[in-house]
């Protein structure tokens, strides 16, 4: 009888490597296939080197590897996404859309016409069965769960699709990939986002959108200084902000905690503002279900970054598809642009774009500025002449937001 067909999505990376491993020693026919998305003929572009680590694992295992090409298909589904993004002031997150769209999408569909039975790749997850069908968990390893990640793929997909490493740790994997002699056992693993590579981002992203420069003003309307473009910054960013000593203002760091599109503004905070940066309501669009529909309202898990530990939160889901998330607590930098992904204990309940972010109520600003009573009478009244400025220019944010 001939053995079942798996195509594995090799990247030349040690994970899709050890993956090959473990489907070829459970006895099926394995195949590799290399997904080219990005072509640029810089120090930065990898495609080149990673080709060649695939081919040397392929033939370590002595498996047929196959090579595609999209990136066209990645430019246009992908990379002019992430860059309409920028340009409306939101932040993307490129490798969630590159799974949904081309990993999982393009990626796949070319594996089975290529006679594969199933799909598989390096990700550390589970996929299993639940009582509602197929459903994605989180991988043992939890600082390698890359769930949050495939929260958007298309639920019907997974049906095809095998997770080999989601049961073991990264170390493990380092350590059956250099007992079995694969070339690749000590590559280091490859960080950010797949096409800028080690490059730093603001002059990636310097080579598609033009500067558009305007000021940096804190909430009391000051201009502190200028910025390169809206673009260039995310909610709760600090480095990168080149404000230098302003008279009259405590020296400290400085964090965006808005932009104003309307006249080309990035709203700045300092330490002791940074409650600003708070949200327990969130407004996200329409959910990627990985389970039966929830309607009505919830409890879930939520994360608002991949780093982050999954915070409970109550989950108001509307008739449109999307939903409004409450959270516990306060929740730092909740990014329009960035994911909220669901997760009811192990298992990932799907997720979407977060659109707006609430900020904490004033009443925090004083639990805040409790802290703080010693300050000198004139420092007072001039944070109170401040205070009275702030709300103006908070009040001019939400209205906006």
């Amino acid at each position: 009888m001939r053995a079942e067909r798996v195509i594995v999505a090799m990247s030349g990376g040690v994970d899709s490597a050890v993956a090959a491993l473990l489907l070829r020693q459970a006895g099926y026919e394995v195949h590799g296939l290399f997904m080219s998305n990005w072509q640029e003929d810089d120090v930065h572009c990898c495609t080149a080197q990673d080709h060649q680590d695939a081919r040397a694992v392929a033939a370590e295992l002595g498996i047929v590897l196959h090579t595609v090409n999209f990136a066209e298909e990645y430019r246009a589904q992908v990379f002019a996404h992430f860059l309409a993004e920028y340009r409306a002031g939101r932040t993307p997150n490129p490798d969630v859309l590159c799974n949904r769209e081309i990993k999982f999408g393009l990626c796949l569909e070319y594996a089975l016409r290529l006679g594969a039975s199933c799909f598989a790749t390096g990700h550390y997850a589970r996929r299993g069965e639940a009582a509602d069908g197929i459903a994605l968990y989180q991988a043992r390893d939890r600082a390698k769960d890359q769930s949050y990640f495939l929260h958007a793929v298309e639920r019907a997909r997974f049906a095809r699709v095998l997770f080999p490493l989601g049961d073991w740790h990264k170390n493990q994997v380092r350590e059956r990939a250099r007992s079995a002699g694969l070339p690749v056992h000590a590559k280091p693993d490859s960080t950010g986002i797949c096409f800028i590579g080690e490059r730093p981002f603001g002059v990636f992203l310097g080579q598609y959108l033009a500067p558009s420069p305007g000021p940096i003003e804190g909430l009391d309307g000051r201009r502190l200084g200028q910025h390169r473009g809206l673009p260039f910054y995310t909610l709760g960013q600090r480095s990168g902000l080149e404000i230098g000593g302003t008279r009259g203002v405590a020296a400290g760091a400085w964090y965006v905690y808005a932009k104003l599109p309307a006249r080309n503004a990035l709203i700045v905070v300092q330490q002791h503002d940074q409650w600003r940066l708070q949200s327990r309501r969130v407004r996200i669009g329409a959910i990627n279900w990985l389970c039966a529909p929830r309607t009505g309202t919830f409890t879930a898990l939520v994360k608002l970054r991949y780093r982050q530990e999954a915070q409970p939160a109550t989950v108001h889901a509307s008739a449109s598809g999307g939903a409004q998330l409450e959270f516990e607590h306060g929740q730092r930098a909740a990014t329009p642009g960035q994911y909220a992904v669901l997760y009811e204990g192990e298992r990932c309940l799907g997720g979407a774009v977060i659109e707006q972010a609430e900020p904490l109520p004033d009443h925090a600003a004083e639990v805040t500025c409790s802290e703080r009573r010693a300050d000198t009478a004139s420092a007072d009244a001039r944070a109170d002449a401040h205070a009275r400025a702030a709300a103006e220019t908070v009040d001019a944010i939400a209205s906006q937001l």
